[in-house]
Order: structure tokens, then sequence, then C-alpha cells
């Protein structure tokens, strides 16, 4: 079969499309990755999200939330409602000092989206009623380290 000459760019992007790099982990990565998976699938169900928190200077975001026993790649990165508990950090009067942290949190997503001004986003809101530390040092969620730089001006999705 001969393709037309307007097909030919077409076909050509599809397959160049279709192509990905596939991350490449050191030993300690994968072995803390599989770790993580083996904890995420004995967690016990119950009415809490598990949350990451991901503090960058310039965004207002708080970080990533999924419920109990889903991987991470399914979170969804979050504004809180701080209107009935303040965040941790919040409360502790530091912020952004819970970088990286990974807590129990007890609330409900609100249906609503907040705007974000400094991305030019809309996030789910979260409405936070109680936080619980689970670890202050957590196996990582993103591919690179430089996701925790609270300089950097992206937030990366968890993998």
């Amino acid at each position: 079969m001969k393709l037309s000459a307007p097909l030919v760019p077409l076909c050509i992007g599809l397959a160049l499309g279709a192509c990905q790099t596939i991350p490449t982990f050191t030993p300690q990565q994968l072995e803390a990755r599989r770790s993580m998976q083996e904890q995420i699938a004995q967690e016990p169900k119950g009415p809490y999200f598990v949350g990451r928190r991901y503090y960058k200077n310039d965004y207002k975001m708080w970080g990533y939330i999924r419920k109990p026993g889903e991987s991470w790649s399914d979170a969804r990165l979050v504004m809180l409602n701080e209107n009935q508990t303040l965040a941790p950090d919040r409360a502790a009067n530091a912020i952004g000092s819970d970088n990286g942290f990974e807590y129990r949190l007890y609330g409900h997503f609100s249906g609503e989206t907040v705007y974000e001004p400094a991305s030019n986003e809309f996030y789910p809101e979260f409405v936070l009623k109680r936080a619980e530390l689970l670890t202050n040092a957590p196996a990582p969620i993103f591919l690179s380290p430089r996701a925790l730089d609270p300089n950097e001006r992206y937030y990366p999705s968890p993998f």
C-alpha cells in the first residue's frame, strides 16, 4: 500500500509519538519503590486519604492526595481548604517545613476547584479536618530529586 504525501508526516508523527523514554532507576530506587508498592497494597481501607506535601516557593498548591491502597500515579494535586483545620506547617508557623512529608489526612474533596494564579491552573479543593504525620522520609514518588526543591517552578506527576 502506498501512502499519499499528506499522510506520510502524520504516520511518522504517530510512530514517534508512541515512543516513550523509559525511566532508569538505581537499585536503591527500585527497592524503595517495590517496598512502597507493597506497603500501599497493605494499607487498610478507611475514611482517610494519604497525602504528600510538596512545597514550592512560587505556588500555593498543598501537594498530592490519594485514596488508601491506590498508586501515587492516581494521586491528585490539591489546594487545601483550611477553614476547619490548618495544614501542619501553617499550624507550626513554619510554612514549607514539611516539604516531602507523608500524612494520613482526614477530610473530603468539596467538589469545587480553586484557581492558583502562579500556575494559571485550577486544582481540586480538599477540606482538611485532621492530619497525622506518617513519615518525614518516605520513598520517592518522583523520578527527579529536583521535584523536592522549593525553588523549582514545576510540579511533576508522581510515577
